[in-house]
């Protein structure tokens, strides 16, 4: 590190302490949104009606932030990501007001309601899509990989918290408010967010030719959506075989087949296949995918597992996730300062991921009897290893690229992950549906399928202790069988984890502050197109 360098570490760091509270806003904004809507969806569709199409006003909103969420990436890296992030923000917020006012007589009254939630929600998901890449890539471009880690513990421990507080906040609205205010409470935060990274946030400008790829993102747009209709409604809406499910894969294979010369040939690819020639990208990419597959396929199941077998009210079920939470808190927040520390990062991916194994393991162990400590104790030992992996894929995957490409490395990490944890819902979703009908036929005979085929997934405790005591012992028992069967599941994809993250290459990272290191390709001698300009 040069001098002149060493002098701006302190004035770098200043300046990012000043930011960081509008950046985990943001991202605490998108975080909650998701867990607190889920907690308020009975009253929704209780007013509004829609039953039918509950799953559409989750989908809606997975489907926008996951089809945005490279675009914003590449339109943050080409126009400058303050103007970009700050849009991103607007665009959730109107969304947010519009979901609160769907079905209200401003719109026609409740008739259409949940249609209308339902795009809105699209329209949220848009916004959302780029809170979380473009709040990443900003760290990136304030600070050297070295010293990434610190800041994005901080985050990553801050989306734990979110994760625990939305159910909480969720069940209070449910409870005491109107459900309207599950989406009018992300208004104060997003307008504090707004207004923080509006008046602190100071990012260089760069002097490059802008190019949209307008046609592979429209062909990335049509893949992705096809990609996850396909997870949402195979074996549930439609069958695997059905024309339905077969005609949306030929369409995503058609269309991903056309993206991939069409990035080889424009100027300014919305994802630049070159970054996938870098050994460490290709292989952390791999390991997003498997850990969004392995952690949102089976985090969906713990609650239902809470409230159903173990009886647990909603409220609570999410007070029982603290261990869980706790514990990917505290070791993001000591992996993101030991990674600083020694610029050693290969080990906490490898070490993360066999422990995300044992507490998956732990978990296939749970039956009937299975008590809320012991639970507890085992989503423990899950979040532990869950912590060592959050935010050092997104490290690794911004070492191994250019300064040019921060953006599309953030997005791309995000992408990944996503679209993995869409693939584990419905996967998981399929092998626990199976599972229940098999095991309610073997212990409730034929009534036992009709009442899976019924909804037997859906029971609340409420419902189950109003069942003769044979039906609900052999329910209970049903269902704990089939969710430990989902993390038996679960294991074979989580092994891969630790497997991948073996063949990982430690690069040394750029902006080391070992005396008299090189700055890396990072520095500012490299950044040719820099200019002192600040927006």
């Amino acid at each position: 590190m040069t001098e002149t360098e060493a002098a701006a570490v302190p004035g770098r760091r200043r300046e990012v302490m000043a930011v960081l509270p509008g950046l985990m806003l943001a991202m605490i904004l998108a975080m909650l949104d998701n867990m607190i809507v889920g907690t308020a969806m009975p009253r929704i569709v209780g007013e509004l009606g829609g039953l039918s199409h509950l799953s559409w006003v989750v989908t809606a909103y997975v489907l926008g932030t996951t089809v945005s969420t490279p675009i914003w990436g590449k339109i943050g890296d080409l126009y400058g990501r303050k103007t970009i992030f700050l849009a991103s923000i607007g665009i959730f917020m109107v969304g947010s007001v519009l979901c609160g006012m769907a079905g209200s007589d401003l719109f026609g009254g409740p008739a259409d309601g949940m249609s209308e939630l339902i795009g809105f929600r699209a329209l949220q998901g848009l916004g959302a899509g780029g809170l979380m890449v473009n709040a990443m890539a900003i760290i990136g471009d304030l600070v050297p990989p070295r010293e990434r880690g610190r800041y994005q513990g901080i985050m990553a421990a801050m989306m734990s918290l979110a994760m625990v507080a939305g159910p909480l906040v969720g069940g209070f609205i449910t409870d005491h408010l109107d459900w309207r205010w599950a989406f009018y409470v992300n208004l104060p935060i997003g307008a504090v967010a707004f207004v923080w990274l509006l008046v602190r946030l100071r990012l260089p400008k760069y002097r490059t030719e802008h190019r949209i790829d307008w046609w592979g993102a429209g062909l990335l747009a049509v893949g992705i959506t096809a990609l996850v209709l396909i997870t949402t409604w195979g074996g549930t809406e439609y069958d695997w075989g059905s024309w339905q499910i077969l005609a949306l894969a030929a369409v995503a294979v058609v269309t991903l087949a056309i993206f991939i010369p069409v990035q080889r040939r424009v100027p300014e690819p919305i994802m630049p296949l070159h970054v996938f020639a870098d050994r460490n990208f290709t292989l952390i990419s791999l390991i997003g995918f498997l850990l969004g597959f392995a952690m949102f396929g089976v985090i969906n199941f713990l609650p239902l597992f809470q409230q159903t077998v173990q009886g647990q009210s909603a409220t609570n079920s999410g007070l029982l996730l603290l261990p869980m939470m706790a514990a990917m808190m505290v070791v993001s927040l000591f992996v993101g300062q030991a990674i600083t520390k020694t610029g050693k990062y290969k080990i906490y991916p490898v070490a993360g991921g066999a422990v995300m194994v044992v507490g998956m393991w732990l978990l296939s162990l749970q039956d009937v009897h299975t008590g809320p400590l012991q639970t507890g104790l085992f989503i423990a030992v899950l979040g532990l290893g869950m912590g060592g992996l959050m935010q050092t894929t997104m490290l690794i995957a911004q070492n191994s690229v250019e300064q040019k490409d921060l953006g599309v490395a953030s997005s791309a990490s995000m992408f990944f992950r996503s679209i993995g944890g869409s693939f584990g819902v419905s996967i998981f979703g399929a092998v626990f549906n199976h599972h229940l009908v098999d095991e309610l036929t073997a212990k409730l005979g034929p009534q036992g399928a009709r009442l899976a085929e019924g909804g037997g997934g859906r029971l609340d405790p409420a419902a189950l202790a109003g069942l003769p005591a044979p039906v609900r012992t052999g329910l209970l028992e049903a269902l704990a069988t089939s969710i430990s069967g989902i993390f038996v599941w679960a294991i074979a994809f989580a092994v891969a984890v630790p497997v991948l993250a073996a063949f990982i290459k430690e690069i040394p990272l750029r902006g080391a502050t070992a005396p008299g290191g090189p700055a890396g390709p990072d520095s500012a001698a490299s950044k040719e197109e820099a200019v002192a300009a600040f927006d």
